[in-house]
């Protein structure tokens, strides 16, 4: 049997919206990406909304809206996917990197504090040496689904006056638990939180993202932003009841959403609750299935902490197996299963080492978790054989590699 990493689940509501929109005339942004910002600020808690075609495009706005300067420092976890950190380097600016909690692979708060405050001594950090320019915002990534240490991250905005954006690239839904034991959903914990709708994430779009805030101000920038600065969007200059008329307020860029991606987005948001809920036991399964296997070690979700599990990551135990985890990986896929690799840490790739002299033994928690790094298939209409046959071909390539 072929187990695909992903494959997407879209109904006949979704294909029916998209030949809808096709029909309307109506192609870009226009009423159904603006019903979508609508109900997805509902869904979330948020205030506003801002549609946009991806999750880079959404931290990229999100950064330009809290007025990042060149040279200007924002702390990111290393163990991330290209976007966070690229994003800083798009404006001159200096993405400062820490490392990350062993047990769910989120920025380690504590290492996080340590950097900030080495930086206000004047010491050097991660590859970096003073002077230093202001730390503007903090990055924290809820990786696989799970959300960080969304109070401790706030905690450290605050004392160090940062402004804080959160890469919920991973989620849709996801809660984190806060004063009287209420459930946060992932959307309400930052200034700006920045969400994915790219093919495999938890809702989908094809291609896109949002961007919610509480903040008129920062929404209003950044919708303006997002399309060439105007001051009017598209939509609203060609609506019958709109003026053509728009002034140029700032260098924008050429973000927005259209209404074929949200006519797609629609129906899946009115299903993230069951996809979510089908990718909980999806995961519960395979955490019974691991759980007494001491060659493999699987992520923690916290009790105070709701994960979307967008990812189902699996790590081989140093010196339990005598295949590396490449080969791991080639033997799965020998058996018509795929599966990927979530991440290198930035501070490996050859970008990073070259700009900022980072390099091995610099963030050893990340380091360590890629090593053996694994994510299995997982996704809303995986059936029970699908799983079945990942679980005995992970379980049987164990038995055979035991060290």
């Amino acid at each position: 049997m072929n187990v695909p990493f992903f494959r997407p689940h879209i109904t006949d509501a979704e294909i029916n919206e998209v030949v809808d929109t096709l029909r309307s005339g109506w192609l870009t942004t226009g009423p159904k990406t603006k019903r979508f910002e609508e109900e997805f600020a509902q869904k979330v808690g948020a205030k506003h909304a801002v549609a946009l075609n991806s999750c880079t495009a959404a931290l990229h706005l999100a950064l330009e809206a809290v007025g990042i300067q060149p040279g200007e420092l924002v702390i990111v976890p290393t163990f991330t996917f290209a976007a966070t950190a690229e994003v800083v380097r798009y404006f001159d600016a200096v993405p400062v990197m820490v490392d990350c909690r062993p047990d769910t692979l989120c920025i380690d708060t504590q290492k996080a504090g340590e950097t900030l405050e080495a930086i206000r001594q004047g010491q050097p950090v991660a590859g970096l040496k003073p002077p230093y320019q202001r730390v503007r915002a903090i990055i924290p990534v809820h990786y696989a689904g799970q959300m960080a240490d969304v109070d401790g991250v706030r905690a450290l905005a605050e004392a160090y006056d940062l402004a804080l954006i959160e890469d919920a690239a991973h989620c849709m839904p996801a809660y984190a638990k806060g004063e009287g034991d209420t459930w946060r959903p992932c959307g309400t914990t930052a200034d700006i939180v920045c969400f994915s709708f790219y093919a495999n994430k938890c809702i989908t779009t094809g291609e896109g993202g949002m961007a919610v805030t509480d903040d008129e101000k920062l929404a209003d920038r950044m919708r303006v932003m997002s399309l060439h600065g105007m001051s009017k969007d598209a939509w609203r200059r060609f609506d019958t009841k709109a003026s053509w008329y728009y002034e140029i307020v700032a260098p924008g860029f050429k973000y927005n959403l259209t209404d074929i991606a949200s006519a797609i987005g629609l129906h899946q948001l009115a299903r993230a609750d069951e996809l979510w809920q089908e990718r909980r036991r999806l995961a519960g399964v395979y955490q019974s299935a691991f759980a007494d296997e001491p060659a493999l070690w699987t992520l923690t979700e916290h009790d105070d902490r709701q994960s979307s599990w967008h990812l189902f990551p699996i790590g081989l135990v140093p010196g339990t197996l005598s295949i590396s985890r490449n080969d791991f990986i080639d033997a799965l896929k020998e058996r018509g299963i795929g599966c990927s690799v979530h991440w290198m840490p930035l501070h490996l790739h050859p970008y990073y080492r070259q700009t900022y002299g980072t390099g091995p033994g610099m963030f050893p928690v990340a380091e360590a978790a890629y090593e053996g790094l694994i994510s299995l298939p997982l996704f809303p209409g995986m059936t029970d054989d699908e799983q079945q046959t990942v679980i005995d071909s992970v379980r049987e390539l164990v038995q055979q590699h035991r060290a």
